[in-house]
């Protein structure tokens, strides 16, 4: 899973790990929205399927959809959340779909049973004051 900007290879730049919260927490719901202060088209989806956390951007590839109000289901195999818009499926893991859209995914890590995910901008389980950028 990577962050920030990507190269040719899908390696990520600019990215930190960030603290999210406890794991007995973050556990208790299969989605939650983390908040960026860069704004919507930042924020990330936190995944918490079958004892492992997954971590994707909150917006759709396709049309900016919400992806945790999306269905999260084993198809083909694969772990997926559907778009509620127009149900596009995207790969918790890989964040690839059956078509050409690619949802970013970020490296999830547990430490002392805190979550972290690692991303370009600060992230917050509340939404950020609209003046602060980061």
């Amino acid at each position: 899973m990577a962050s920030g900007s990507e190269d040719d290879e899908g390696n990520t730049t600019g990215a930190s790990w960030r603290l999210i919260g406890p794991a007995s927490e973050l556990s208790k719901k299969p989605c939650r929205l983390i908040y960026s202060p860069l704004g919507r088209d930042s924020d990330v989806c936190l995944f918490y399927v079958r004892g492992r956390f997954f971590a994707m951007d909150a917006r759709c590839a396709h049309s900016g959809g919400p992806l945790c109000e999306g269905d999260i289901e084993e198809a083909d195999g694969v772990l997926q959340v559907f778009c509620p818009w127009h149900d596009y499926g995207y790969d918790l893991r890989t964040g690839k779909s059956g078509t050409l859209l690619q949802q970013q995914v970020y490296e999830v890590k547990l430490v002392d049973g805190d979550v972290y995910v690692k991303h370009a901008s600060h992230l917050s389980l509340g939404p950020f004051p609209a003046n602060q950028k980061n």
